[in-house]
């Protein structure tokens, strides 16, 4: 597609790709959307983006990021079955995260139908300079079906500036205002005293009181009042390992932590490196898992296998919603932390096992994303694995003993020895101390 040109998309549910190419010093790219009606968010649940991964009517969901090789893609996926009908326009963005987007190489994106996989639409952009946020282009309905509109237009603002443009309110540090400048001395000047009333002067005479006028109607009730979004994002790092959930401001509501990763049949993986084939079973299975230690001294682990799927209500306050076999973005593996209970957490170890599929973490391309309820999500990577390794500590989450709750980085890829299982490897690792017993899902 040329810029300013539309197509009709003739689907159901369409995913729309952000595509580059990833080089050293390059910036990151981040996706997001806005649902418009006549021109401007309806509010900042309108804005769908990595810290805001779904849209209350289901319509636009942020599935995230695959990397292979050099490319890099990140994905939203727009159901127009579930679109409210008031919603005219969906604006698709892109932001980018330390740099300019004359630094990104290859940037396009594309519209996929998500029933069958064919590209309806495909736009690259080729003319950023200093732009650090690109409109690359619009879904928008005309005559009662939807079309797509390549847009290109750039901002030099960032994602705030792009966001503050369509009505949401960005919750970032604001300067202080100046204080204002002193008044100037004025000179001084004679007033003569104002007259005296006579000491018994008669009252005035009152006037009559009108009759009281009708009450007015009480005033209808202010709309809800909505948390302005955080643009902030964290990625922990070999040199910025930790970071203070409490410092964030998420350290109350649900902490949504999602495993998704990439399902091939046959791959390359660790074998290459140790002269062995990294034998591929089928379908790739992993498990995400989670240690916890309470204040109380309770101690046991949430996941799959057992049916140990925890709860949210009660003791451990962690809960797996289920074993996902498929590894997508918009489901994948996700593991609840109730933060409401955090004074009765002491330790958790969220961690990821291969339970079939393969026998190393390596060249997998499995995410890890810790997404509390206020705050910054905090994105981890399973690419760094170079030893076949079937169980890895993603992040130890501690509570200080003063409300401070800290997630660290571990990634820590353990290879358990002949006979022993990936659970009792990382419970030796971090001294849990627990009896494992074999387990079936």
């Amino acid at each position: 597609m040329q810029k300013g040109t539309n197509v009709a998309v003739p689907a159901q549910a369409v995913r729309v790709e952000l595509g580059w190419r990833a080089a050293p010093g390059a910036p990151d790219v981040d996706a997001s959307a806005l649902l418009l009606v006549s021109g401007k968010v309806r509010g900042d649940t309108d804005f769908v983006f990595y810290n805001q991964p779904a849209h209350g009517s289901g319509a636009v969901r942020h599935e995230g990021k695959r990397t292979v090789g050099g490319d890099v893609t990140d994905t939203l996926l727009v159901d127009f079955g579930r679109m409210e009908p008031a919603i005219e326009r969906v604006v698709v963005a892109a932001s980018a995260d330390g740099g300019a987007f004359g630094r990104v190489a290859g940037l396009y994106v594309r519209l996929v139908d998500q029933a069958n996989g064919s590209e309806l639409a495909r736009f690259e952009s080729t003319d950023a300079t200093v732009e650090t946020a690109f409109i690359l282009g619009e879904l928008y309905l005309r005559q009662g079906a939807w079309k797509f509109r390549a847009v290109g237009q750039g901002y030099d603002t960032g994602l705030e500036g792009l966001a503050t443009d369509f009505g949401i309110s960005v919750d970032e540090p604001q300067r202080p205002a100046a204080p204002p400048p002193p008044a100037a001395p004025q000179p001084p000047s004679y007033v003569p005293p104002a007259p005296q009333p006579p000491a018994y002067a008669p009252a005035a005479p009152q006037p009559a009181r009108p009759p009281a006028a009708p009450a007015a109607p009480a005033p209808p009730p202010a709309p809800p009042v909505t948390q302005p979004v955080r643009l902030t994002k964290i990625t922990l790092t070999k040199e910025t390992p930790s970071v203070s959930l409490t410092k964030q401001g998420g350290t109350s509501g649900a902490l949504r932590v999602n495993l998704n990763w990439e399902v091939r049949k046959q791959f390359k993986g660790w074998g290459a490196k140790l002269g062995r084939a990294a034998a591929v079973h089928g379908d790739l299975d992993l498990d995400l898992c989670a240690l916890y230690e309470l204040t109380d001294g309770r101690k046991g682990v949430v996941q799959a296998l057992g049916n140990a799927f925890g709860s949210l209500a009660q003791p451990p306050y962690i809960h797996l919603d289920g074993d996902d076999r498929t590894g997508a973005v918009s489901s994948g593996e996700n593991l609840t932390v109730n933060l409401d209970h955090k004074d009765r957490l002491r330790r958790i170890l969220i961690f990821v096992t291969i339970y079939e599929g393969a026998r190393s973490f390596a060249d997998l391309h499995a995410t890890v994303t810790l997404q509390p309820r206020n705050g910054a999500a905090i994105d981890f990577s399973l690419d760094e694995c170079t030893v076949p390794s079937t169980v890895c500590a993603l992040a130890l989450i501690t509570n200080d003993g003063t409300g401070d709750l800290t997630v660290q980085r571990e990634a820590r890829y353990l290879v358990p020895q002949r006979g022993v299982s990936p659970q009792r490897t990382i419970d030796a690792a971090y001294g849990w101390g627990m009896n494992w017993t074999p387990g079936r899902k």
